[in-house]
């Protein structure tokens, strides 16, 4: 059992048949009545934030939150299908689950499957990935003020802005977490 008096950031537990995890945690003891911890919590299903205030002495049971590393193999239009590095079993995924940053990963891409209680609840793409510019316009010498950027279609499909020296057929490694360009490959 985990006690709220113990909550720390990135601890889960289960609460009303739900999963939590502490984004953020104060311990308070006013100077009149009893002590109490507020917190900052995360739905790590749903995803939703709430401020909650608990008691020290409450205590709730710890949630064991899975994060396998799974290669994404392929998908058939509405599932997605990743495989298991070790047991080569394919588990589908809907296109629900995927987040947007989804939008640059390729196959062969290792990605993070999270589950809970066997169930997979999320996708963590890689952070940065490295792909090939497939359309993007010329960009002109003399062309700049500053820091300008032009659009550019990636080989997933995805379009970001980068800057004017990049050219089609480049390789570049995009951070998914932004979905901004950040070098060339």
């Amino acid at each position: 059992m985990v006690s709220a008096g113990d909550f720390r950031n990135g601890v889960t537990f289960e609460m009303e048949g739900q999963v939590y995890q502490i984004i953020d945690f104060q311990h308070v003891k006013p100077g009149k009545g009893a002590a109490f911890v507020r917190t900052k919590i995360r739905n790590v299903i749903a995803g939703s934030v709430v401020e909650r205030t608990f008691n020290p002495s409450d205590k709730f049971p710890p949630a064991y939150i899975e994060r396998r590393e799974m290669e994404y193999s392929y998908s058939d239009g509405e599932l997605y299908y990743f495989m298991d590095q070790e047991s080569f079993e394919l588990i589908p995924v809907g296109a629900d689950l995927l987040p947007d940053s989804f939008k640059f990963v390729k196959e062969n891409f290792i990605c993070r499957v999270l589950s809970y209680k066997g169930s997979v609840f999320g996708i963590e793409p890689p952070t940065t990935v490295t792909l090939k510019i497939t359309k993007t316009d010329p960009g002109f010498k003399g062309d700049t003020a500053t820091n300008a950027q032009k659009p550019a279609t990636l080989e997933t499909g995805a379009e970001i802005r980068v800057p004017l020296f990049i050219d089609e057929g480049e390789d570049i490694i995009v951070d998914t977490r932004t979905g901004e360009y950040a070098s060339r490959a």
